[in-house]
């Protein structure tokens, strides 16, 4: 196994983003269309804050994502990202060692964190990303 692998290996490079003044519709959108579960909120290059599924799924009681539209939609229509976000989330730089970043979502609640070098948003990393890493080193 490698020891010391930073996480930009494992990371997604491209990642889609919110700008903190879209509406939650657009990130409902982009969750998806993407098939992603977490979207980085962005102001210009630096990282304001992060959406998940699972915030949404909190507001709509899941609706959304299973195909359930219609009166929950209205939720989305009266609230703004800023009140539904994670404000200044955690964020780990693309050196961070992989172990390091295992242990960090070991102990917290986080499935994914900004990945951010110089206050500019250069990925995200997931519990999924580690978890394939590791089966990988028992190829």
């Amino acid at each position: 196994m490698k020891k010391r692998e930073p996480i930009s290996h494992i990371m997604t490079k491209t990642v889609v983003t919110a700008n903190e003044n879209d509406d939650l519709k657009k990130v409902v959108e982009k969750l998806k269309k993407n098939t992603i579960r977490h979207i980085p909120i962005v102001k210009g290059k630096e990282v304001v804050g992060i959406i998940s599924r699972t915030d949404i799924n909190r507001l709509t009681f899941g609706a959304l994502f299973e195909g359930q539209e219609g009166a929950d939609e209205a939720i989305l229509d009266m609230l703004t990202i800023s009140q539904v976000m994670t404000s200044k989330p955690k964020t780990v730089s693309s050196d961070t060692i992989i172990r390091d970043l295992a242990e960090i979502f070991a102990k917290e609640d986080f499935h994914a964190l900004p990945v951010v070098d110089n206050g500019e948003l250069k990925g995200i990393v997931t519990t999924t990303d580690v978890v394939k890493y590791f089966l990988e080193q028992y190829e």
